[in-house]
């Protein structure tokens, strides 16, 4: 038999005749449904019930200055929307982000493959990468638009290295925390340095990465807007600095909004990739449960 299928026999749902699996009924998925949409409605009404707590003490017992209401935020919102202000900005700092985003993890997870895979060099390498880690990022904007000047580059660069320190910590601890005995068991197979990465240890740090590249979105968001509110005149950060100079808090609010929706959509993105590449997990925890 091939180590391809005893490995693939190894996550098929294990069988026991004590035990067997329980069908998914009707009953079932109606709570599912259910519970789903509670949880929906749920979340409706809190986020209502905030919406109406910050209008009614919005210019009753808080200066507008300091706490606009909702209701100027949307039509602050509705403004930038019908003269393309909005969408502008939007665009410019959605790229910065999502290319630092997709730079800072690629680098950060084949780096933290390499150095997990690497223990000497790991060695060598860990007191200059921490010491680089532990400079605050802001602290390089400046050197970066001497560099790269002021343009896009930069908030790209700036957000790329906010987020590679992240990710590769996170990817590197997962590399190191792989099961010895699953490796071992591939080697007495007679499977090689290549097959024990692809087979091994790549699906057991995939959920590591995932969670490193949930954790690194605020932080390329982080990176983008801290390089735009430094010295631009385009993004979303432009569009906070300017509004707090002009003292315009309906303004900053919409902002840090569109900030929020951004976050919000790139996490589902990646938690919809996560889904995808993790559903083997899901059929081996189905297996374990029928084990006595």
């Amino acid at each position: 038999m091939k180590m391809k299928d005893v490995l693939e026999e190894q996550r098929q749902p294990a069988a026991h005749p004590k035990h067997p699996e329980m069908p998914q009924g009707k009953p079932a998925k109606q709570r599912t449904h259910w519970h789903s949409l509670w949880l929906i409605v749920a979340r409706c009404l809190l986020l209502a019930l905030i919406l109406l707590i910050w209008q009614l003490v919005s210019g009753r017992w808080v200066d507008p200055l300091f706490l606009s209401s909702p209701l100027e935020v949307a039509g602050q919102l509705l403004s930038w929307t019908a003269d393309g202000t909005l969408w502008f900005h939007t665009v410019i700092t959605l790229q910065e982000t999502v290319l630092g985003l997709v730079f800072g993890c690629v680098s950060g997870i084949l780096v933290g493959f390499l150095l997990g895979l690497s223990p000497q060099l790991s060695s060598v390498l860990d007191p200059f990468i921490t010491a680089i880690y532990s400079i605050p990022k802001v602290a390089l904007a400046p050197l970066f638009i001497l560099w790269f000047g002021i343009d896009v580059q930069m908030k790209v660069i700036l957000a790329a290295v906010t987020v590679f320190f992240l990710v590769f910590f996170i990817t590197l601890a997962g590399v190191r925390e792989v099961d010895q005995d699953l490796v071992d068991a591939v080697r007495l197979m007679g499977g090689n340095q290549r097959e024990i990465i692809w087979k091994v240890i790549v699906p057991s740090t995939l959920s590591a990465v995932l969670t490193g590249v949930h954790m690194a979105i605020p932080y390329a968001l982080i990176g983008a807007v801290v390089g735009e509110l430094i010295v631009s005149n385009r993004g979303i950060g432009f569009l906070i600095q300017d509004s707090a100079s002009a003292f315009h808090t309906s303004g900053v609010f919409a902002a840090l909004l569109v900030l929020t929706v951004i976050a919000s959509l790139l996490n589902a993105l990646v938690h919809l990739v996560e889904r995808k590449t993790s559903r083997w997990k899901a059929d081996l925890r189905l297996g374990r449960k029928g084990l006595p």
